[in-house]
């Protein structure tokens, strides 16, 4: 079994017509699904005193997520306000809430660095420690969503050895300059990017990689991504080759495509 730490962002997603809660954030949702890929997984992060913040915790605890450095501050939990139109989903005003002051102390990482890989994100406020800690020996993962180009990305990558980002429109001699542009930006070990209904592509500094997608019924795109970055990493700390890692990323976003939810 693996120890795997996800640090950064959380957010609850609020829908008002229906008064109901969905919890989630892209390290929320990697913790989660590396438990049920058998794996120990941790979320180092910050909710708030509010009612939603103690819903997040207790929801990510019944995952069987380790949340003991999982925060508590005076204010409130990041919360995203949902409607639905025309069966779709409509993302409304968003507040970052505490999280917006979230910051790794150093206790943090000294925790983070009994664990054998830290992965987080765009938002998640980890950036300027993620060199520590691959210094330390700790395999670094990020997600750059769909803005590797970001400065908060350009800060990260120097200190990532797996890079993830989402392009599902560009063609593949494109996407190939894109993927040599972003690691230029660090010395990651990979940089792999996701393309939706076209699968993945991967290059580890010397060759290409693509994979395509496992047919499944799709039911609800919500934590697709996530599921196969949490697939994905699972397998390489494996040891599986790089192909092996995407198909395995893959067959993992097929059981989140399947249900409603992210989880």
């Amino acid at each position: 079994m693996h120890k795997i730490a996800c640090m950064g962002d959380n957010c609850v997603d609020y829908y008002d017509a229906a008064k109901e809660m969905h919890f989630g954030g892209n390290p929320v949702n990697v913790a989660v699904y590396c438990v049920r890929l058998g794996q120990h997984s941790s979320y180092i992060g910050a909710v708030g005193d509010d009612r939603f913040g103690q819903g997040m915790r207790r929801a990510i605890q019944d995952k069987q997520v380790d949340v003991s450095h999982l925060h508590t501050f005076a204010g409130s939990t990041a919360l995203t306000h949902v409607s639905i139109v025309n069966g779709d989903r409509v993302f409304g005003d968003y507040d970052e809430g505490v999280m917006e002051h979230f910051r790794l102390t150093d206790e943090d990482v000294d925790f983070i660095k009994e664990h054998e890989l830290a992965v987080s994100g765009l938002w998640g406020h980890c950036e300027d420690r993620l060199r520590e800690l691959r210094a330390a020996g700790i395999i670094t993962a990020f997600d750059c969503s769909d803005r590797p180009e970001d400065h908060i990305a350009v800060r990260a990558l120097p200190g990532v050895d797996i890079v993830f980002f989402s392009d599902d429109s560009s063609s593949d001699e494109q996407l190939r300059e894109r993927i040599r542009r972003i690691a230029a930006l660090g010395t990651p070990r990979l940089v792999l990017a996701t393309r939706g209904d076209k699968g993945s592509m991967a290059w580890d500094g010397d060759r290409f990689f693509e994979y395509g997608i496992v047919t499944c019924p799709v039911v609800d795109t919500m934590g697709a991504g996530d599921s196969f970055i949490a697939g994905f990493l699972c397998a390489w700390l494996d040891r599986l080759p790089v192909p092996d890692c995407m198909e395995a990323g893959a067959r993992s976003s097929a059981v989140t495509l399947g249900y409603a939810g992210a989880w």
